[in-house]
């Protein structure tokens, strides 16, 4: 019995250990099987995929980012900066790496003396980040003790960079804006067309030349190789690759004159645009009031912006490109060309005028009450009868007239890379039908023969009329850059005029010229605009444009213009070339609502030309050595640099 239960017992444990061994067989094979998968994945990873992780690593711990190009310098005539870089201290909150932003914006106030105002814009700049922006600007201008106490306390300042780059200027301020224009920060749309904008202190061409020559001028970005730390944080410069800077764009402006111009405008809201006939280069293109371009550079402020809008002599507008005026009797020279070329009229006959002029249903009135009596073409210019320029618009009809305007350079763009300059409008029949609907009436004929009517035009068209008037030619064209990258530009000439008015005839172009000095001699209209002999004279042609209807009340009651409300006052008009036998520059004047030409426009048209003739512009100096961007060579058109 005991042998029995002894045996029973010895074939239990043996089993149970038959079932240990087999389990712990299974669990062995597990953990085998288990290593050799790892072995096989950690040889997978060290030798097969090493490489890839080992660059992705460095991916993580490696970062790059763009440099920003030296932006290009926009030159005088000289040589001389009208835009340039300076240096500038800076410091930006890059909110991702800061662990507080308030705390840091807190500690920054204290440490460069921000103010109230200073923190509200940089909150304002965090609330309106694109997120794709790297940080955003606290403070700019630094000064160097200001920069030396943000580098010694640095180090315990998460997310806060501090850099010296370069910052853009304009030596002459107001006085070059509407040309030269000026930089800002970029828009949303700019920021996702190049990675460079994506800097928070880079800024882009807004108006004026810094915007139609943007591509030319950025240049292209640079790249920074660095070592980051887990967040983000410079460790150390690996390696640099410098860009390309902008290239230098050489205007035909002559500075000190430019600067000297809107000086002479003053607070007037006046244009002046002067251009050597030599090769169209337009030497001064002043719009007034300005405005300092420099407050838009590290952006401007709510208030400043504000008062600009609300400025009735609106400063943000270009009015020698981008304003439309009637060009009043600044046209009249033009139209008697057209009709000595046509044959509507003789340098002889003399159309009497009463002071009115009736035609259909209606009474055309002159300038001058009580008329002018007989008059010839000479006279007529010289004493701006209207009378006789509704005659000879009338004989003229409105297609030759509207020719004859196209071919002096109105109704046209004129190429200057300038963004925003304005057509205008010469009307005739064809634009009637298709703006209103309606027929081309008889009457307009005669409004447009004394610049009114529908007919608007800019001070640079002006100019350009008054130019070849001068240069008894009908394809100078005006041009504004000369040098793109140290290259000069290829010439760009007039477009081809219209059939309707071909080449006119030396003795019609003497007769037009001889009206032209009469009408600032005694008798004229402008006497007070003449020029000392020893100057060699000037030529003009005053013009006043309605900005409203006269009634015959106020006709009657004849109010002197200067006296009315100052938006009730006509826009005052001058156009002149000198000297008078060898002309070697032209202008047109505006001034808006200046009440007459001879009153308002004149004087400055004077005084302009006075200065242009005792103090001549410099050669065209074209800085060497600069780096000419793709593209660029001989022969290179405007048009074509614009597009970069």
């Amino acid at each position: 019995m005991d042998e029995s239960k002894r045996k029973k017992s010895v074939k239990g444990e043996l089993a149970r250990f038959q079932l240990f061994s087999r389990r712990a067989l299974l669990v062995g094979a597990a953990e085998t099987a288990l290593g050799l998968l790892l072995a096989g994945r950690l040889g997978q990873l060290a030798i097969i995929e090493g490489e890839r992780y080992r660059l992705r690593s460095d991916q993580n711990r490696i970062a790059l980012r763009p440099l920003a190009p030296p932006r290009g310098l926009i030159l005088d005539r000289e040589a001389r900066p009208l835009a340039a870089n300076r240096l500038d201290y800076r410091v930006r909150l890059v909110p991702e790496e800061a662990d507080d932003v308030e705390v840091m914006l807190a500690r920054l106030a204290a440490l460069l003396d921000l103010d109230k105002a200073d923190l509200v814009a940089v909150r304002r700049r965090l609330a309106r980040r694109n997120p794709r922006e790297r940080g955003v600007l606290v403070k700019s201008n630094l000064s160097w003790e200001q920069f030396a106490r943000l580098n010694v306390a640095l180090p315990g300042l998460k997310g806060v960079e501090a850099a010296a780059g370069l910052a853009r200027e304009y030596p002459i301020e107001a006085a070059g804006v509407h040309v030269v224009g000026y930089v800002g920060a970029p828009s949303r749309e700019e920021l996702d067309g190049d990675p460079l904008l994506q800097l928070p202190d880079m800024r882009v061409g807004k108006r004026g030349i810094e915007r139609g020559f943007e591509p030319v001028l950025r240049g292209r970005a640079g790249v920074l190789k660095i070592e980051v730390d887990a967040y983000g944080r410079l460790v150390r410069e690996l390696e640099r690759e410098a860009g390309t800077p902008g290239a230098d764009v050489q205007l035909t402006i002559d500075r000190a004159l430019q600067a000297w111009v809107a000086r002479r405008l003053g607070e007037e809201s006046a244009a002046v645009v002067a251009l050597d006939l030599m090769d169209g280069g337009i030497l001064a293109y002043a719009s007034s009031p300005g405005f300092d371009p420099n407050l838009f550079v590290g952006g401007i402020s709510r208030e400043n912006w504000q008062a600009l809008l609300k400025d009735p002599r609106r400063p943000l507008i270009d009015k020698c490109g981008g304003g439309l005026y009637p060009p009043g009797s600044t046209i009249k020279p033009i139209l008697a060309l057209a009709a000595l070329h046509h044959g509507v009229v003789s340098p002889e006959e003399r159309i009497v005028c009463t002071g009115e002029y009736a035609f259909g249903d209606n009474v055309w009135h002159c300038w001058k009450h009580e008329g002018h009596g007989p008059v010839d073409l000479v006279r007529a210019i010289a004493q701006s009868c209207d009378v006789y320029f509704y005659v000879i618009a009338q004989r003229l009809g409105i297609e030759r007239i509207a020719a004859a305007l196209r071919a002096f350079g109105l109704g046209r763009l004129h190429p200057l890379g300038i963004p925003g300059q304005k057509k205008g409008l010469v009307p005739d029949p064809a634009w009637a039908r298709g703006a209103r609907g309606q027929p081309w009436q008889a009457g307009e004929t005669l409004n447009v023969g004394i610049g009114q009517g529908a007919l608007l035009a800019n001070p640079l068209q002006m100019a350009v009329a008054a130019a070849r008037l001068a240069a008894r030619r009908l394809d100078l064209a005006p041009r504004l850059v000369h040098a793109v990258g140290g290259v000069p530009l290829r010439e760009e000439s007039a477009l081809k005029t219209d059939a309707a008015f071909g080449p006119i005839a030396s003795h019609h172009w003497m007769l037009v010229h001889e009206g032209l000095r009469a009408a600032v001699a005694p008798g004229g209209t402008a006497p007070h605009a003449q020029l000392p002999r020893h100057l060699g004279g000037l030529a003009g042609k005053t013009g006043t444009a309605q900005v409203r209807r006269i009634s015959d009340a106020e006709r009657e009651r004849t109010t002197p213009e200067h006296e009315r409300p100052w938006r009730e006052r006509h826009h005052a008009w001058f156009i002149a070339h000198a000297p008078t036998r060898r002309p070697r520059y032209a202008l047109a004047v505006l001034v808006e609502h200046g009440g007459g030409g001879a009153r308002a426009a004149a004087p400055i048209a004077r005084d302009v030309m006075r200065r242009i003739l005792e103090h001549p512009p410099g050669p065209l100096r074209t800085r060497a050595g600069q780096p000419a961007m793709a593209g660029a060579g001989k022969g290179r058109s405007v048009r074509a640099a614009r597009k970069g």
